[in-house]
């Protein structure tokens, strides 16, 4: 019987070490961790290792609920994944763990409010997008990609592959970057 952690960030410049600190004083053996967004399961291969890796009697733990997702219904899929293998899914703040009876009432709801969490965070990103483009200040997004040395770099005779190489990004985005121009 393991106890497995798992962390999460939704991107690059956040911290995990206040999840794994806790997670290994918690008694977590093994620590997966990986900084993805919540918002679905896609692209969190750290989190499809630790549900494959579950067995009977194990434990997943998360410092929060909204840790292992966003949406409700991947939650609950989540846990029911993990009870299939005959583990169990504990949550350390609110401490909360299908061990018990009222566990599944509990995560639902707690499901629930981090799924209604990440709505308010898009309608308040929202309105300060609105705000912005209203007094004028705002410019979108910033290009991931130079579209100049793309482009000087297809005028000498590069080809999309060879550009996307060196850039390290996908010839697709070369491809639509060289059609726009």
């Amino acid at each position: 019987m393991a106890r497995i952690g798992y962390a999460r960030v939704s991107t690059t410049n956040q911290d995990l070490d206040i999840q794994l600190e806790r997670l290994r004083s918690e008694g977590c053996a093994i620590v997966r961790s990986e900084k993805v967004s919540g918002a679905s399961r896609e692209g969190r291969a750290e989190l499809a290792t630790v549900i494959e890796f579950l067995r009977p009697g194990d434990e997943l733990v998360v410092t929060r609920l909204d840790r292992l997702g966003r949406d409700t219904r991947d939650v609950l899929n989540l846990i029911y994944e993990c009870e299939q293998r005959e583990a169990f899914v504990t949550v350390l703040d609110p401490h909360v763990s299908t061990r018990g009876e009222m566990a599944h009432v509990v995560l639902t709801v707690l499901g629930m409010v981090a799924q209604m969490e990440r709505r308010f965070i898009r309608e308040r990103q929202r309105e300060g997008i609105e705000r912005a483009k209203a007094d004028g200040v705002y410019r979108g997004g910033q290009p991931r990609l130079d579209r100049q040395r793309i482009a000087a770099l297809h005028a000498e005779g590069h080809g999309p592959a060879a550009i996307a190489k060196v850039l390290g990004c996908s010839r697709m985005q070369v491809y639509r970057i060289l059609r726009a121009a």
